[in-house]
């Protein structure tokens, strides 16, 4: 009877120590801190009213370049071209002012003739407004490509 007791509470000491051993380790492990997301690449219109008529944007370098797309046409037109800030921190919503490069857009007949753009990205979208014939639509734009 003794041998068994003195089993059993070798056994219970023995799980417990197994246990104890496979606790929370999270106080020892190193946060990783945030990245600024990568903006760099092309976006395409998510929120557009027709499926073959959309913006596409290229951000690259400092610049970002929008165009309308017109797949039923197989044409495109400048919509932007200006400058773009890259984002130093992951806090979002990340915002910043572009400014119209306009040795591109002046001759462009479907481009912008804002000085400048608002720009913001949140959640994984980037968006702006965009204006023609005094409608304004808030164009929302996913990333397609690095």
């Amino acid at each position: 009877m003794k041998k068994r007791i003195f089993a059993m509470l070798l056994t219970t000491m023995a799980a417990l120590t197994i246990t104890a051993c496979g606790g929370d380790n999270s106080a020892t492990k190193e946060e990783v801190p945030a990245q600024p997301p990568v903006l760099t690449g092309e976006w395409k219109q998510v929120n557009s009213n027709s499926e073959d008529t959309y913006h596409v944007a290229v951000i690259q370098d400092d610049t970002i370049e929008i165009n309308w797309v017109m797949e039923e046409d197989d044409t495109k037109a400048l919509y932007w071209a200006g400058t773009f800030v890259a984002p130093e921190t992951a806090d979002e919503p990340y915002t910043w002012d572009s400014e119209n490069d306009k040795e591109k857009t002046d001759m462009a007949l479907l481009a912008s003739g804002d000085e400048t753009k608002t720009f913001t990205y949140e959640n994984g979208q980037l968006s702006y407004d965009a204006s023609m014939m005094g409608v304004t639509q808030t164009v929302k734009l996913e990333k397609v490509t690095e």
